[in-house]
């Protein structure tokens, strides 16, 4: 196979690997020979065959793994959020929050509808950004902020990360990091640096190890972070942006996602100094996933970048949805329950954490949708045993971020929506099974 590889230039060296993966003759996880190899046999300069390498990754045909060497890349499945599809088991790890605790829209739809809007047309409502202003300036303070508008926080940190990176750049993400994220990153051609997250969020030797190792980006999770709920704590992140003040052009992108149901005091790694910056916030946590818009506060020449994503027509996020959204944030009644439904998901997680507790299992609730609970025993072998019993559960092994990791001690469980008889049967099933 690597005979077939032929050109004297880095293009045609590129264009002759494209043309073997196209034929089927390389397929995805297929190594490439090394550099110093692929040169000898073209009788080429080794900076011949690293160009052509990297013409490569950037195109998104390859992968570099380090001493792994450079392999044929290709779409890898990745564990989504949500029900499982077609199981008769009762799913005890979708993430979602409940749809009998998300504000009714009904009377918001007159007002929302309005007159129509047009090409040319601003394509962020002027109340919407006003509020949305007042809802990041108290967490920003001193910083001139620019607000834009997406369809999503998925499509604002895609939008994001494309704006400042090519393909093959390095990203720091937590490790074990939400599913969506994950998602984003691999997708987007770009190289996932894992950092792993305690109780108080990110670690900072895991930070410094990533930025070590030139990490152009930080995904971060403020608060409820995804799957194991943990909370930036004041001391962490002061000690995390004392860290990033010798980076102050690391593009810092901090996903609040649980916002405004949070119980926790939002902290930031976002410092007075830093230059590349976006503080993401969705509404689809607590006005449902179907309310698909977020609203990124970013550093102007981020903002600036981030306009040329966003063309009236085109891409931009409907008027009505906004509208919509206005509504809501607007309205004392859905705020209330907004706030009524943040403290039920603590409560019921409390309760079911001090469950497992008095069962032999020390969970703590920290903050978020979901439980990260701790298991003697792999989480494989609990999940299967709970199969058995009706239950659908998540193992950590799909959050994970290492190339290798050791199998995970893990659940991700989402339980506000349990009756009080299945959880009251769920805790001693789950007992049962971590033996």
């Amino acid at each position: 196979m690597d005979g077939n590889i032929t050109g004297t230039t880095a293009s045609e060296i590129a264009a002759s690997v494209r043309a073997l993966h196209e034929r089927g003759a390389l397929r995805r996880g297929d190594a490439l020979p090394p550099v110093r190899e692929l040169a000898a046999q073209l009788r080429v300069n080794r900076n011949t065959a690293v160009a052509a390498y990297r013409l490569l990754a950037q195109a998104g045909l390859v992968t570099a793994r380090g001493r792994a060497g450079t392999v044929i890349a290709g779409i890898e499945a990745v564990a989504q959020e949500g029900y499982a599809q077609d199981s008769i088991l009762r799913d005890i790890g979708p993430g979602n929050p409940d749809a009998g605790r998300i504000p009714d829209l009904t009377a918001a739809l007159a007002g929302a509808i309005g007159r129509p809007v047009l090409y040319g047309e601003p394509v962020i409502d002027p109340a919407l950004e006003e509020r949305a202003l007042a809802w990041v300036s108290g967490d920003l303070p001193g910083r001139p902020v620019r607000i834009t508008v997406t369809n999503g926080a998925v499509d604002a940190v895609e939008r994001l990360l494309a704006q400042a990176l090519l393909r093959d750049d390095a990203v720091a993400l937590e490790d074990p990091c939400f599913l969506a994220s994950i998602h984003t990153v691999r997708h987007g051609g770009y190289r996932a640096v894992p950092v792993p997250v305690d109780a108080e969020g990110m670690t900072v030797e895991g930070l410094r190890a990533a930025l070590d190792a030139g990490v152009r980006a930080i995904i971060c999770t403020p608060r409820a972070q995804n799957p194991t709920g943990a909370t930036l704590s004041p001391g962490r992140a002061a000690q995390l942006r004392g860290l990033l003040a010798e980076h102050p052009y690391v593009l810092i992108i901090e996903d609040d996602h649980f916002s405004m149901l949070s119980q926790r005091q939002y902290e930031s790694l976002i410092g007075p100094e830093h230059r590349r910056f976006a503080l993401v916030r969705s509404v689809s946590k607590f006005l449902g996933p179907d309310m698909c818009l977020a609203v990124a506060a970013t550093d102007p020449d981020t903002a600036e970048r981030l306009a040329f994503r966003l063309s009236p027509g085109t891409t931009w996020v409907s008027h009505i949805l906004q509208r919509l959204v206005l509504a809501q944030l607007t309205d004392e009644a859905a705020l209330e329950e907004i706030a009524a439904a943040g403290r039920h998901y603590a409560e019921r997680n409390t309760a079911f954490a001090a469950g497992l507790t008095e069962r032999g299992l020390p969970t703590e609730a920290l903050d978020g949708l979901n439980l990260w609970v701790d298991l003697p025993v792999e989480a494989r072998l609990v999940a299967e045993r709970l199969m058995r019993r009706g239950w659908l559960a998540r193992t950590g092994d799909e959050f994970q971020l290492a190339e290798h990791p050791a199998p995970s001690h893990h659940l991700r469980l989402t339980v506000h929506d349990l009756t009080d008889e299945e959880s009251a049967r769920l805790l001693d099933d789950l007992a049962d099974a971590a033996k």
